[in-house]
């Protein structure tokens, strides 16, 4: 069965961390630009990271900069979104899409064009 599943969402205090799996089955994700989404209650859909399935560099909006890292294993075909120092503000539904398109280099908006999503997974950020 071809699909994406995310995990390791949860609960987490102001300044602390998780870390987003993405891992696919029935495909290598290698092979494909992966991004990260999030939505917020009423809020629009928001594109976070990726990663390029050219060269593998990353990308990230500016609200999450210096705090997310996007990262791949091969092995484990899997892409890992690890969130440090993190807010309130970025509570929400996180996603990850597969694009099989060659994507080099990435960008954080969402284009349309991807062959995959997940079902996504909840980050909460609350004392």
């Amino acid at each position: 069965q071809v699909q994406l599943v995310e995990s390791g969402g949860g609960l987490v205090q102001p300044g602390g961390s998780l870390r987003l799996s993405c891992t696919a089955s029935g495909f290598t994700l290698r092979a494909y630009a992966i991004n990260w989404f999030r939505q917020a209650p009423g809020k629009e859909r928001e594109g976070v990271s990726c990663i390029s399935n050219g060269d593998g560099s990353p990308y990230y909006a500016d609200s999450v900069r210096g705090r997310f890292t996007i990262s791949r294993d091969n092995a484990q075909n899997t892409v890992y979104l690890q969130m440090n120092s993190l807010t309130p503000e970025d509570t929400a539904v996180y996603y990850c899409a597969a694009d099989g398109i060659l994507v080099n280099p990435c960008t954080v908006a969402d284009t349309g064009s991807y062959a995959y999503w997940g079902q996504g997974t909840q980050v909460t950020v609350s004392s």
